[in-house]
């Protein structure tokens, strides 16, 4: 990305073959660290080679915080006022909401990605889904999502059985932190499954897995129902139209932390870990490291990491391993 221009409040960028004009680059987003808009975009084009694969073709929900993350959000899901003609978008019907249909974006290259950044888009949430196939998910997510007074161990503990109780059905799933407190856990999908299918198979773990593990789990959607010590499982963000965080997004707290693929062996580390709470170790993930972590250790969720499974065979597999 090559700039131009002597005002540092705008400049012109040349990304690929796009020029875009870049505004605000000095303002701080992250008062407490001195981040400013210039780092966001710095680290979106950093990262863009290990990002760009899990944000093509699906629908995007942008989180912007014009103002820094103190001085608070909002969440656009139709197309930004003004945005260019050569980003790609998406328009889909909206049953029930207040527009009839919804124009989102679509990120499929660097220049998109730096347009997004400089709108102080901090968060990229994806569907999970993509254009051509929306109604199909190419994944299975499991949210874990640890209570306020969740240990780190704990929480290691019930994503390690979900991940045990995956590859007793033959799975090999993936695991990241969400950039907050919480782990994602996702089992890849060949093509051809349905919403309704991954739904009943994540409901299917998600019970077994409370079983297994007792008070260290909740399934309860309400949030002052739940134990304080406990992981709540969500397994009902699997749907059309839902979205997680993508991977390597930047998140608004504090530290400016990235959503972070892991090995299991990390998480076979946090099981001994005696950090009080999740957001210590995960708070290591910026958008200050995980540029050079990727240029170490690579996207963990690529090439033949990704396995893609057929659930017809897993869900009879599973319902006569759980009986």
């Amino acid at each position: 990305m090559k700039r131009s221009g002597a005002a540092e409040k705008r400049a012109q960028a040349r990304v690929e073959n796009r020029t875009l004009s870049l505004s605000n680059l000095d303002k701080v987003l992250w008062p407490r660290d001195g981040y400013t808009k210039r780092d966001l975009i710095d680290y979106y084009y950093r990262v863009r080679e290990a990002i760009l694969p899990h944000l093509e073709r699906r629908p995007l929900t942008l989180e912007r915080f014009p103002n820094g993350i103190a001085a608070g959000s909002f969440f656009e899901k139709n197309v930004p006022q003004g945005l260019p003609e050569w980003v790609h978008r998406v328009t889909l019907s909206n049953p029930g909401g207040r527009r009839a249909k919804i124009t989102y974006v679509v990120c499929n290259d660097a220049p998109t990605l730096v347009y997004l950044a400089n709108l102080a888009a901090i968060v990229l949430h994806i569907w999970t889904s993509r254009v051509g196939s929306l109604d199909e998910p190419d994944f299975v997510l499991f949210d874990l999502d640890p209570a306020e007074r969740c240990t780190l161990k704990t929480l290691a503990t019930v994503t390690l059985e979900i991940r045990d109780a995956l590859s007793e059905t033959g799975l090999s799933p993936l695991v990241k932190t969400t950039g907050g407190t919480g782990l994602h856990v996702v089992v890849p999908l060949a093509r051809g499954h349905s919403y309704e299918q991954a739904k009943i198979f994540a409901e299917l773990v998600a019970r077994r897995v409370a079983h297994t593990c007792g008070d260290l789990v909740t399934l309860e959607r309400m949030i002052a129902k739940r134990l304080q010590s406990a992981v709540y499982i969500d397994y009902v963000q699997v749907g059309h139209g839902k979205t997680l965080v993508s991977p390597f997004s930047v998140r608004p707290r504090d530290g400016a932390p990235v959503s972070w693929p892991l090995d299991w062996s990390e998480i076979e580390a946090f099981k001994r870990s005696r950090a009080p709470v999740p957001a210590e170790v995960f708070g290591k993930y910026t958008i200050r490291t995980v540029p050079k972590a990727l240029e170490q250790e690579g996207d963990r969720w690529s090439g033949r990491s990704w396995k893609e499974a057929r659930l017809a065979t897993v869900l009879e597999r599973a319902r006569t391993l759980w009986r």
